[in-house]
């Protein structure tokens, strides 16, 4: 688990979740929170009462908020902004605000929530990215973040599969597309796919990656595309949501 939150933090990226139109909206913003030891629930409780209104009061959109599976001390979450520029006057605004101020001393009376500083991950849609509206609110589920780094000049090969066929196939075999996107900056820009998909369960999950992988259809789209050339084996990190993870 550290090596891939590792992993998440230089090369990333996102429940009852709505995913809407705001998924395409210009930038989307992850971000990892570490703990202290024993303050999980006391980041969760700062989030749930104040920050996450605080965020809509300066213009960032909440679209998720996730633990990693067996995590006692991590929580990672995912913004959209309008832009760059915009995030940057939001996060100002945020800071500055005398709420947040007071939030922010309050809940360090007994020590800092946080082990280390906040590391965040600038993010953009793919153009396959779905727009249609999808909610689970009421049927829980696992997320799964998977980050894929393509061989060298193969990313746009590697969306294309995704796109063509590994979509469709997903939603085939039970899985849900939810978002799928690129960083926005070098290097990882060049190589780097990160995406979001839902299972009803982990034992869902396993059934659905086993009947992906033993479909004919994906046998032959892997072996036209180049399979084992396209990319590096991916990164694979399952998350359940927080009580607090929707959209407002």
């Amino acid at each position: 688990m550290t090596r891939i939150l590792t992993s998440l933090a230089t090369v990333l990226l996102l429940g009852a979740i709505f995913m809407n139109n705001s998924a395409h909206a210009e930038i989307f913003e992850l971000r990892i929170y570490t703990t202290n030891e024993g303050k999980l629930d006391d980041l969760h409780a700062r989030f749930r009462d104040h920050t996450t209104d605080l965020f809509e009061k300066h213009g960032m959109t909440n679209m998720g908020y996730w633990v990693p599976e067996g995590s006692k001390d991590t929580l990672i979450y995912v913004l959209s902004h309008k832009s760059r520029e915009h995030a940057a006057k939001s996060w100002d605004g945020f800071r500055n605000d005398p709420v947040w101020q007071r939030v922010f001393k309050a809940s360090r009376v007994d020590g800092p929530l946080l082990s280390k500083a906040p590391e965040a991950t600038f993010l953009k849609a793919t153009d396959y990215t779905p727009k249609k509206k999808w909610k689970n609110g009421k049927e829980g589920g696992f997320f799964e973040l998977r980050i894929y780094q393509a061989a060298e000049g193969k990313l746009g090969k590697l969306d294309a599969r995704f796109r063509d066929h590994t979509m469709d196939l997903f939603e085939k075999h039970g899985m849900k597309n939810l978002a799928y996107w690129h960083p926005t900056d070098e290097p990882l820009s060049k190589d780097h796919l990160h995406y979001i998909i839902w299972h009803e369960s982990k034992e869902a999950a396993a059934a659905s990656w086993k009947a992906f992988i033993a479909d004919p259809d994906w046998k032959a789209a892997a072996a036209a595309s180049g399979v084992g050339r396209l990319a590096k084996p991916p990164i694979s990190v399952y998350m359940q949501a927080t009580d607090y993870s929707k959209i407002k």
